[in-house]
């Protein structure tokens, strides 16, 4: 069977909504968690537009709150895959508000979600081959590479098989912890 091959573009999502005053927090600025939730939409879109399956989420990497988003602004996503493995993809989303009046855009924030493509039965089924066609796309999936890498290896350095707490304690005194151990 030959192996299919896509481009990033192929993946491409973009997402824009109003920012309605149901959808804002205490302080008058939209809910961080509304944001993730279409983040979490935006990504199952990509990932499953890329893979021609539908995709859960498996991990979603760091997501910093940039700038605050109000009530009234549009916001945009933008996603495309970054990265694939066998069954998994990393999603790259950014997520961009503008004011409708003074046309102002501001970069909210960016974050990679990791999703995995599922076949009717709900087992991890392959995905297409990225093809790289430019430098930013190259990078990116290095990115990813490294990123997955490091993950794993923190995952190995502090499982409880490998962690050994007399290596640590000499690191955590610059911290403000207490350790009653």
């Amino acid at each position: 069977m030959n192996q299919i091959f896509k481009t990033p573009q192929d993946s491409e999502v973009i997402l824009t909504e109003l920012m309605l005053p149901s959808y804002s927090n205490f302080s008058g600025n939209i809910h961080g968690g509304f944001i993730l939730s279409l983040m979490d939409q935006t990504a199952f879109a990509s990932a499953s537009k890329f893979s021609g399956q539908y995709c859960v989420t498996a991990s979603v990497n760091r997501v910093d709150f940039l700038n605050p988003i109000e009530v009234g602004e549009l916001v945009t996503m933008k996603a495309r895959v970054n990265y694939v493995g066998n069954t998994s993809m990393v999603v790259g989303i950014r997520v961009e508000s503008q004011n409708i009046q003074t046309g102002e855009i501001k970069h909210c924030n960016s974050s990679y979600f990791s999703m995995v493509a599922k076949d009717k039965e709900g087992k991890n089924v392959k995905v297409p081959g990225l093809i790289i066609s430019d430098e930013t796309e190259l990078r990116r999936f290095l990115r990813s590479i490294k990123h997955i890498k490091m993950r794993n290896e923190r995952k190995i350095e502090f499982s409880e098989e490998n962690f050994i707490l007399k290596d640590y304690k000499k690191v955590l005194e610059d911290y403000n912890v207490k350790i009653e151990i």
